[in-house]
C-alpha cells in the first residue's frame, strides 16, 4: 500500500478473499457551511461525491420539481423517435382545465403555460412551457400524448425512477400538484438532474432560456442561478405553500459541474441567495483530480496456468476524485485486491480487482471495477505442466 499527493503510484498485490463491496460514490464532506433550507444537498456531477448533505433522503414534497422526470420522459420518447420536436400534440380539456377524479373541472391555479383547448402544440414548445414557464398544462399534454392518461405517465415515471435508482420517489402526476403520496428526495432530485445532464446534452440548453412567449404571453424563467454570475445553467425551481420554495439548481466552471437541490426556503429572494452562496463554496472548498484516464492500467495480475502468466488490469472509465480544502496535500492510500492468481478465461467485460482509494485517516473515499487489458485463455496441456512444476519449484505459476 502506497500513498499520493494528488496522483497515485503503486505496484502492489494482494491475494486474499475479496469481499464484495457495493460502490461507494462519496465520503462524507466536512460540514462547513450550513442552510436555512430544510432540506438541502450539493453534489459533484462527474463524481457523486456529496458535498452538503441536510435530510438528502427524507421524502418531501417536490412541488414542480418533479416536473424533471416529466421532462426526462420526454427527451427519452424523442431519443426513441415515437416523438421530435416537430410533432403537434392536441391539448384536451382535461390538460385546459385539470378535472377531479369526478370529472368536475378544477379552478384555474398553478404555473400555466396558457393553452388553449383543441389547439395543437409541437413537443418543442410544450419542452419550452415546461422548463421556462413551469405550465402545468404542458406537462399533461405530454403525459397524455405519451400514455394515454396523467395516471398511466405517473406509473411509467414510478417505473423509470426505480430504474434511475431513484429509491425515495413516488409519482402520482405529472405536474408535482401538492399530493401526500407525491414524493422525493433532494438525493433523488439530484441524481435525476444529473442523468438529464448525461443521457440528454444536446437538449439541456433549454434549461437556460431566461424567458418564452406563447399565445402572447411572455413569462421569464424562475430559476436563480441562470441570472446569476456563477456559470449557472438550469433546472428547476418548485413551490407549495406547505413545502415552502425550491429548487434544482446546476452550475458549470472551468469544466467542473455541481448540482444544487434546496427546499423549504421562505421566500424566492433568500433562495437565490442561498444557492448563489453555496454553489460559490462547492466550487471554491472541493476540486476534482483525475488519478487514471479512461482504459489506463492500474496494476497487473498473475494468473494460474493461462496462455499468459500476468494481465495488466485496467478502469473501463475516467478515475476522478472530488477532494476538499481540507484533504489537499495529505496523502491517499491505494489498494488493488483480488483473489489470486486468477483463473482463465479472462474476459475483458467482467471485474476481476478492485482499486480502493482511502483517505490518509483510512477511511474509504471510492472504489472502482478493474478489468483485464485483454482476454486470456486457459493455457495448453504443455503450459499447465510447465506451469504447475514452476509453481511448485518456484511458488510462482509462470509459463
Amino acid at each position: 500500500m502506497y500513498t499520493i499527493n494528488y496522483k497515485i503510484y503503486f505496484k502492489i498485490l494482494i491475494n486474499i478473499l475479496f469481499i464484495l463491496f457495493i460502490s461507494i460514490k462519496t465520503s462524507n464532506a466536512d460540514t462547513t457551511i450550513n442552510t436555512s433550507a430544510k432540506y438541502a444537498l450539493l453534489m459533484d456531477h462527474d463524481t457523486g461525491r456529496i458535498l452538503l448533505n441536510k435530510n438528502s433522503d427524507v421524502k418531501m414534497s417536490p412541488a414542480s420539481m418533479s416536473k424533471l422526470m416529466t421532462i426526462y420522459l420526454t427527451f427519452e420518447a424523442i431519443k426513441q423517435e415515437r416523438i421530435n420536436l416537430d410533432t403537434e400534440l392536441v391539448v384536451s380539456e382535461n390538460a385546459w382545465r385539470k378535472k377531479d377524479k369526478n370529472g368536475k373541472s378544477l379552478p384555474p391555479s398553478g404555473s400555466s403555460m396558457f393553452l388553449e383547448p383543441l389547439t395543437k402544440v409541437t413537443v418543442e414548445d410544450l419542452l419550452k412551457g415546461i422548463i421556462v414557464q413551469s405550465g402545468n398544462d404542458a406537462c399533461i399534454v405530454i403525459a397524455e400524448a405519451l400514455n394515454g392518461s396523467e395516471e398511466a405517465f405517473a406509473n411509467k415515471m414510478n417505473e423509470k425512477g426505480s430504474e434511475l435508482g431513484l429509491k425515495n420517489s413516488n409519482f402520482t402526476n405529472s405536474t408535482g400538484w401538492p399530493d401526500k403520496m407525491h414524493l422525493m428526495s433532494s438525493l433523488d432530485l439530484a441524481l435525476l438532474a444529473s442523468k438529464l445532464y448525461k443521457d440528454f446534452p444536446e437538449y439541456m440548453h433549454y434549461f437556460s432560456q431566461k424567458k418564452f412567449t406563447y399565445n402572447g404571453i411572455a413569462q421569464s424563467n424562475r430559476n436563480p442561478v441562470i441570472y446569476q454570475d456563477i456559470g449557472g445553467d438550469g433546472l428547476k425551481t418548485g413551490y407549495t405553500k406547505d413545502s415552502g420554495h425550491g429548487v434544482v439548481a446546476s452550475a458549470i466552471q472551468n469544466g467542473r459541474r455541481v448540482v444544487l437541490v434546496l427546499n423549504g426556503i421562505e421566500g424566492t429572494k433568500l433562495r437565490a441567495i442561498e444557492a448563489e452562496r453555496i454553489i460559490n463554496w462547492g466550487f471554491r472548498e472541493f476540486e476534482n483530480i483525475v488519478l487514471y484516464e479512461r482504459n489506463e492500467i492500474v496494476d497487473s495480475a498473475n494468473i494460474w496456468l493461462g496462455s499468459r502468466p500476468t494481465v495488466p488490469l485496467i478502469v473501463k472509465d475516467k478515475v476522478m476524485l472530488t477532494l476538499s480544502k481540507a484533504d489537499r496535500g495529505k496523502d491517499l492510500k491505494a489498494t488493488v485486491k483480488y483473489v489470486g492468481p486468477l483463473i482463465p478465461p479472462l474476459n475483458v467485460d467482467y471485474s476481476v480487482a478492485k482499486l480502493i482509494i482511502k483517505n490518509n485517516k483510512g477511511e474509504r473515499i471510492n472504489e472502482y471495477n478493474l478489468f483485464p487489458e485483454y482476454e486470456v485463455n486457459k493455457a495448453g496441456p504443455i503450459g499447465r505442466l510447465f506451469g504447475s512444476l514452476s509453481y511448485l519449484i518456484w511458488g510462482n505459476p509462470i509459463q
